[in-house]
């Protein structure tokens, strides 16, 4: 290797790490806030907060190592520019294309790495992640539930003022305010005076048994007009038991919670083989119905319906004459039920078809995504690069301006492409693709300005039209 590409490689990776470093402390420092509620007052010690920290770590890989590349690209060419080390090095008869020769190395194994990563740390991170959040409730049931506030635990929204035993299973002063499935608040709330919470780690189930208190419940009367008097069923008890469903623990998308997230713990080979199977299990599905809805409005598969409408109408008119009006209206009748329910049905399945593509659609992006971060890593290198040369400044100024500009631009794209394509609104390869390919040509024209040493952007060009409006209506003075 030369003593130039050991020098621009050198500093190239001296600025990578260190900004890889800053950048990830930022984005763990982001998660933390993100997962607050779920680490503070729950007494955990800090092997746990750890432990936590270290399972959320691989997830932010994706973002911020396409971002480092970015900056450190921009950061040591621009440098390079700026000191004039370039035109050294130009003036020697070295290109653009041969300083960038080591780099390009580099980056390509980074991209594999990346790609590596992806693929088997993440998605391992990510079963670890989930599983680790479900067991602080399952092996310290006592750690979902803070003293002295609401903790909301499933359906249920938890208080109590006191935490005792060994692993804090024994609760004083308990207030529950379980909350309507249909989204119309806390019409329940149960008080006791102490209670005890059971759990086991093969359950997603937390058992409380709850001893003396009282049950509060608001009703809503049938009659519009009585709701005016609010009233409400109360009783007392001696013992109660309330089971707590812990799985929706395991939901760690909070943007998207109504999609299945077991996409991100698969690797390449396990979604490639779990797509085949939703494909054909959809397939499957779509022609049993196909079959049975058939059967029930009696029509053959191979019916191809040759008469005209008038023909038909005709047709029924006559078979209808046949009956009396009695006969007739129970007829109709027993029609305009078999087609209510039979648009009932197509209406069930069709919804649960859509849910189904969705999940698909997830796990191709799932698929495509680890493809994506390797590929990022050479797009933004050839962006950041060229802009560098280009702009000319080095350091943690205008760099980090045009850095963000445009990882933000990535990932907004990247982020909206996803989303749309998760709805049926785009193909699922297009989606995870949309913004490494509208940013390809912007690497691609970039490095052609800097290759041919031509600017960001011809002022002239851009001022020209402007100083001849100023010159006529400011005449210079003869």
């Amino acid at each position: 290797m030369k003593i130039l590409d050991k020098y621009l490689l050198k500093t190239f990776l001296s600025t990578f790490f260190t900004v890889f470093i800053i950048l990830f402390f930022i984005f763990i420092l982001q998660s933390v806030w993100l997962f607050i509620a779920e680490l503070a007052g729950k007494d955990l010690d800090l092997t746990m907060v750890l432990k936590f920290l270290l399972f959320a770590m691989p997830r932010i890989i994706p973002l911020v190592l396409p971002l480092s590349v970015l900056l450190a690209s921009i950061m040591t060419f621009g440098n390079l520019a700026e000191n004039y080390e370039f035109a050294a090095m130009k003036s020697a008869g070295i290109s653009l294309q041969r300083a960038m020769k080591s780099l390009i190395i580099f980056i390509s194994i980074l991209s594999i790495v990346a790609f590596s990563f992806a693929n088997n740390v993440i998605p391992y991170a990510e079963y670890k992640f989930i599983n680790f959040r479900r067991n602080i409730a399952q092996l310290k049931p006592a750690l979902a539930i803070a003293e002295g506030q609401f903790s909301d635990v499933g359906l249920y929204s938890i208080k109590v003022n006191k935490k005792s035993g060994v692993n804090g299973n024994t609760l004083t002063g308990i207030t529950i305010h379980k909350k309507s499935a249909m989204g119309e608040g806390n019409k329940t709330v149960i008080k006791a005076k102490n209670g005890l919470l059971i759990s086991s780690e093969k359950s997603n189930t937390l058992q409380m048994v709850l001893n003396d208190g009282y049950y509060y419940e608001d009703v809503i009367p049938k009659k519009y007009e009585d709701r005016s008097k609010f009233p409400f069923a109360k009783s007392s008890f001696k013992k109660y038991n309330i089971n707590i469903d812990l799985s929706k623990l395991n939901k760690v998308n909070v943007d998207d919670a109504s999609i299945s997230n077991t996409n991100t713990m698969l690797n390449v080979s396990e979604l490639n083989y779990t797509l085949d199977s939703l494909h054909k299990n959809r397939n499957t599905e779509i022609l049993s119905f196909s079959e049975n809805i058939n059967q029930r409005i009696g029509m053959q598969r191979s019916y191809n319906p040759v008469l005209p409408i008038k023909k038909t109408k005709t047709l029924t008119d006559n078979l209808l004459s046949k009956y009396s009006n009695e006969k007739k209206l129970t007829v109709l009748n027993y029609a305009s039920s078999n087609i209510d329910n039979n648009l009932l049905s197509i209406s069930g399945t069709k919804t649960e078809l859509e849910f189904k593509q969705k999940n698909i659609n997830g796990h191709i992006l799932a698929f495509y995504d680890k493809f994506v971060i390797a590929y990022a890593c050479f797009l933004m290198f050839f962006i950041g690069a060229p802009l560098g040369a280009i702009i000319r400044k080095g350091g943690l100024g205008l760099p980090i301006v045009f850095a963000v500009l445009i990882f933000i631009t990535f990932h907004f794209i990247n982020t909206f492409g996803k989303r749309i394509s998760q709805e049926n609104g785009l193909s699922p390869i297009l989606g995870a693709w949309i913004s490494s390919l509208i940013l390809t040509p912007l690497a691609i024209l970039l490095t052609y300005r800097a290759t041919n040493d031509i600017g960001l952007i011809n002022m002239d060009v851009v001022l020209a039209p402007f100083q001849k409006i100023f010159q006529k209506i400011f005449p210079s003075p003869k």
